[in-house]
């Protein structure tokens, strides 16, 4: 069965607007707000789950949420200011959001460029087992493109007629190689040691209540 958010997404959704608009749902699913409430928000926590959000990516994001049938607003009258729209995620935006929350997921070929930790960061809206899921392909991809890409043959022939200092590529190269495997390694570690955690709380409160 396919969900609402891959039927929209097949349409013609982009992926980009798609995780603007999954990030903005999820904080509206979270409390309703204004416009201007939600760029404060793209402005500190959202910073770290897409960059450079503009007030006008975010308007022009619920009013195609809204167009959709995601959002709707109500007018909040201000005194003495410009009266707000205060957004609000319909239920059709609910299954759209926890239809990409808890949805396939995309392996990237950076761990940097997924949208994991914008999953994890609405991990209220999801089961334990669900993120337990989330983590294990993430762990299980990215140990795969360790081994199979760790010690893999670096070496790039080189035929140009412009200067080229051989040496100096090839050390800022091998420093590129350590430093990222450094942060995949690092990574890896620390989504095993949140499932360690989940795992542990798991079984703490299946005890609990026997």
């Amino acid at each position: 069965m396919v969900s609402a958010f891959h039927k929209w997404h097949r349409r013609g959704g982009a992926a980009v607007a798609a995780k603007l608009e999954m990030i903005l749902l999820g904080v509206l699913l979270r409390k309703p707000s204004t416009g201007y409430d939600l760029k404060k928000f793209m402005d500190s926590h959202g910073r770290f789950m897409r960059s450079n959000t503009q007030m006008s990516q975010v308007y022009a994001s619920l009013g195609k949420m809204e167009d959709r049938g995601w959002v709707d607003h109500a007018v909040e009258p201000r005194a003495g200011a410009q009266d707000a729209k205060l957004y609000s995620v319909t239920p059709e935006g609910e299954t759209v959001f926890l239809d990409w929350l808890t949805g396939p997921y995309a392996i990237t070929s950076r761990f940097q460029d997924s949208d994991l930790f914008t999953r994890l960061s609405f991990a209220g809206f999801m089961s334990t087992d669900d993120v337990l899921r989330l983590l294990d392909a993430e762990i299980e991809a990215r140990q795969a493109q360790v081994a199979r890409y760790r010690n893999r043959d670096r070496s790039t022939p080189v035929a140009t007629s412009l200067p080229f200092d051989a040496e100096l590529s090839d050390l800022v190269a091998e420093w590129s190689h350590r430093t990222g495997a450094a942060a995949v390694d690092a990574h890896i570690a620390a989504c095993i040691e949140l499932r360690r955690e989940l795992a542990a709380r798991t079984a703490h409160t299946q005890g609990a209540t026997r």
